[in-house]
């Protein structure tokens, strides 16, 4: 049987897997729900199933994320960090900074060469930049977050958001509604504050090209265009951005198995 290792990323609102077997990837994604680990323990079941695999027969398993520490079937825990940029770095070759926001957090990470960590700053204290800011912002304005990958917001001329704090800044967004601003104008603010925030962020640990964006908020392609704006170059956004976490732990497996 050929060796097959995996990579599990049990994230704060998403649950991704990534299985290896030295030359292709699979990945897999479904939400937290109210129990990460069973989430995580069953869509890992799913996903040796489409590989024909049992869980028993996976090499090694390595778990990362916000939910590393409560999977009993990994080998080895490692941090988001570590396993992003190196999962970064195996996308984009050459990736010196990523950028990655989730649904709790935002980071940025200054890597080498070989995807390893030189410096890094993360929010993990306040809402403000991260997916979960965005997520309460666009119930506000009676949208999904799904919604925000397909808007499009040329030309429009986007609203001033001061606060950046969970509960004021909704109460800015309804006041921007009730005063007649366009939901694609208040989104559009909301973006550029987010980006703003991110960008003083990696201002911190002198960012360097090639940027990387990763996380679920890598999805929405407004987002990558206001960072390039706040950072004046191109941000690439790989299409397994959400999965830079899992790979990132599935090829250090590889390298432990």
């Amino acid at each position: 049987m050929k060796q097959v290792v995996a990579g599990v990323d049990a994230g704060s609102t998403a649950i991704k897997i990534a299985l290896y077997d030295g030359g292709k990837f699979g990945c897999w994604i479904r939400p937290a729900g109210w129990s990460p680990r069973e989430e995580s323990d069953a869509l890992l079941r799913q996903a040796a199933q489409e590989w024909r695999l049992e869980v028993a027969d996976l090499k090694t398993i390595v778990g990362t994320g916000y939910g590393r520490t409560s999977l009993a079937y990994v080998s080895k825990a490692m941090t988001e960090i570590t396993c992003h940029a190196r999962g970064a770095a195996h996308l984009v070759a050459g990736a010196a900074t990523v950028i990655d926001i989730g649904g709790q957090d935002s980071k940025v990470i200054r890597t080498d060469e070989a995807g390893r960590v030189m410096d890094f700053l993360m929010n993990d204290k306040c809402a403000a930049g991260t997916g979960r800011f965005l997520q309460v912002m666009a119930h506000a304005l009676g949208l999904a977050m799904a919604d925000l990958a397909g808007m499009s917001f040329d030309g429009v001329e986007a609203c001033r958001i001061n606060s950046m704090c969970t509960v004021f800044a909704e109460s800015e967004v309804i006041g921007l509604l009730n005063r007649g601003h366009s939901r694609q104008a208040i989104m559009a603010g909301l973006i550029d504050s987010i980006a703003s925030r991110v960008a003083a962020m990696a201002s911190r640990v002198a960012v360097a090209p090639p940027v990387v964006f990763t996380g679920g908020v890598s999805k929405i392609p407004a987002v990558a265009k206001a960072l390039e704006r706040e950072l004046a170059a191109p941000v690439a956004v790989p299409e397994d951005a959400v999965y830079a976490g899992a790979i990132g732990a599935a090829l250090f497996a590889w390298d432990c198995a």
